[in-house]
């Protein structure tokens, strides 16, 4: 059985080498179909031209041929790589019992449920996923034949990661060229061009990762320079957020911190974003003293750099160990050890292989849906379920792009939807302002917040009443035109986002903002709220998401502060003037629910 480690395929026969192809009268006119649509294929003067620059197109089928190749502002073409320049790739291979898996999350998420809180093992999500064996020695075939010899797998054995040249990867991959682009000293390997792989394996891939996707740019930014004086930031902390005024507005004493060894939080960072033990510590010393805290993270998983701290993990870790007092806290660092590898899909391939792990994860990342393949966000949504039967919450920001908005030149704009965050098995977090800037006071949507409905995933059945009150009763909704009314809506729940403090490099910076500083602090609170369920023996929350959906109608609408003031930014035209959803009573497309009534949030998810 295929495990994980180092995986020498080892020689085969020539004979084994020889890739068979049968029934292909369809493609000797070189039509190139969709797997994932397979009765739709692509226009003459489109496969023509593919065909000219994939001298094998005939052989194969294009596993992402919805998958867009944008490189991203501030990086630029650098040549082709030499043939012998290693890349990273990343084999998806396709799962097992993935309906059985829906429906199990489903049992154990749903507090009605007798199943609820009875989660998975790691190695038994394995053996209801695991490939079968006819793909896996499909593609172990496969790579054999062209060579491959270096490949690690996951303990779920539904990825390969292997290690070859850029000249083996393209025979492998007939279309694809490998291309380096820099932005400043980071490089990285992508092809512009798109993949195929052979007929027979088209049924046991689901996509190949470290081809074309960019790490996405995570936007948080201060809104002022940087203030050296300690004593300046001690003077003035009350007219930014910082960890005591999250407690006070949420209603969060100076008892409410972890005390459980074995409950723990974390946080993923990616792009060469590096929090400093040091900026935490007088992050702690500056505006900790109200509660019980830890000022060290406890384990790094991944490479820690000793460059610059980043702004976005120094944020994270900070406001998460600050709701999430006195919790054993974890980080995450996925800046890609390899310049063909994908930070991201690194991380989801690290959760598929370990047995231990934290309760509740923040991760502040995100890209547009329509820049993304469908056969790419459908696996990482099946990811999401892997780790919500194994009773992980993972909390999403919202984004920074409000509504969004995707510009159509011969045509009508419409929002623009962002992944993960509109994934069905996600808890996505929006963002929030005070009112008045300078007091602890209501707070209004933060225009910036991310939110709307997804046009890949359908609206799941826990918030089907909730969403089709909030379509019904708002009194200005846009045009139907721009959003997907019947998609996954998000966000779930929201808070604070706008006007932080935070350490970075020694320096005390104000004015942070971003749904990046509104996620950490959600994800503190689930975690406090874990730890008191683990006092009493009981599971952890888990996917919160069908949990949260049902408080309202159990008498628990005041586990939130109901934001229903202000709208979200969107499309600049003349239709929608840059508005998109606006804030209404209940749940609503900008802040979910509202922002945590933290007492009343853990009576009503906490033991009872």
């Amino acid at each position: 059985m295929l495990s994980m480690g180092t995986l020498f395929l080892g020689p085969v026969s020539p004979q084994a080498q020889e890739t068979e192809f049968e029934n292909q009268e369809w493609l000797c006119s070189c039509q190139v179909f969709d797997v994932a649509r397979p009765k739709q294929c692509w226009g003459i003067a489109a496969v023509l031209a593919l065909c000219a620059a994939a001298w094998s197109c005939a052989r194969g089928l294009l596993l992402e041929r919805d998958q867009p190749f944008r490189v991203p502002p501030g990086w630029a073409h650098a040549g082709r790589v030499d043939p012998g320049h290693p890349v990273q790739l990343t084999f998806a291979l396709r799962q097992r019992g993935t309906a059985r898996l829906a429906r199990l999350v489903q049992a154990v998420s749903d507090p009605q449920s007798p199943q609820y809180g009875q989660y998975l093992s790691l190695e038994q999500v394995r053996d209801l996923v695991q490939p079968s064996p006819a793909t896996l020695m499909t593609v172990l075939k496969w790579l054999q034949g062209h060579g491959v010899e270096d490949c690690r797998s996951v303990t779920t054995l539904d990825f390969l990661e292997c290690q070859l040249s850029a000249s083996m990867a393209e025979r492998l991959l007939p279309g694809a060229e490998f291309h380096r682009y820099v932005q400043g000293q980071r490089s990285l390997v992508r092809s512009p061009l798109p993949y195929t792989v052979p007929a027979e394996l088209a049924e046991h891939l689901d996509f190949v990762g470290g081809m074309y996707r960019f790490p996405t740019e995570r936007k948080t930014v201060s809104r002022a320079g940087a203030r050296k004086d300690p004593q300046l930031a001690r003077a003035s902390f009350h007219l930014g957020v910082t960890p005591a005024v999250l407690r006070q507005r949420y209603n969060m004493t100076g008892g409410d911190v972890g005390l459980l060894p074995n409950n723990s939080q974390a946080c993923a960072q990616f792009l060469e974003q590096y929090f400093h033990q040091a900026d935490l510590a007088e992050f702690m010393q500056l505006f900790g003293s109200g509660f019980a805290h830890r000022t060290q993270v406890d384990r790094v998983v991944g490479h820690q750099g000793h460059g610059k701290a980043g702004l976005e993990a120094s944020l994270d870790v900070e406001y998460i160990m600050s709701t999430g007092a006195n919790v054993s806290t974890w980080v995450f660092s996925n800046a890609g050890r390899h310049e063909s590898q994908e930070p991201f899909l690194a991380w989801l391939l690290l959760l598929s292989n370990m047995s231990a792990l934290p309760w509740v994860h923040s991760v502040s990342y995100g890209d547009d849906e329509d820049s993304l393949s469908y056969a790419y966000m459908e696996r990482v949504n099946t990811e999401f379920m892997k780790a919500a039967a194994r009773g992980l919450t993972i909390l999403f920001a919202s984004g920074d792009e409000g509504a969004g908005c995707r510009r159509v030149h011969s045509g009508n704009h419409t929002f623009r939807p962002s992944f993960p965050a509109s994934s069905p098995y996600v808890t996505t977090v929006g963002g929030t302002s005070f009112k008045n800037p300078f007091l602890v006071t209501e707070e209004v949507t933060d225009y910036i917040s991310g939110g709307g409905f997804s046009n890949v995933f359908p609206m799941p059945k826990y918030q089907a009443a909730a969403v089709g009150r909030f379509l019904r009763s708002a009194s200005k909704l846009p045009p139907s035109s721009y959003y997907n009314s019947s998609g996954r809506a998000y966000p779930d729940l929201a808070a604070l986002s706008d006007n932080y403090w935070v350490v970075t490099n020694r320096i005390p910076l104000p004015w942070v903002s971003g749904t990046s500083a509104s996620t950490p602090v959600v994800a503190g609170m689930v975690a406090l709220i874990n730890d008191r369920r683990l006092q009493r023996g009981l599971a952890p929350l888990g996917f919160l998401n069908p949990a949260l959906y049902q408080l309202q109608k159990q008498g628990h609408g005041d586990a939130f502060y109901d934001v229903i003031q202000g709208c979200h930014l969107s499309c600049l035209d003349g239709t929608v003037q840059g508005q998109g959803f606006c804030a209404t009573p209940a749940w609503d497309p900008v802040t979910g629910w509202g922002t945590p009534n933290f007492p009343r949030l853990l009576r009503a998810l906490g033991p009872r």
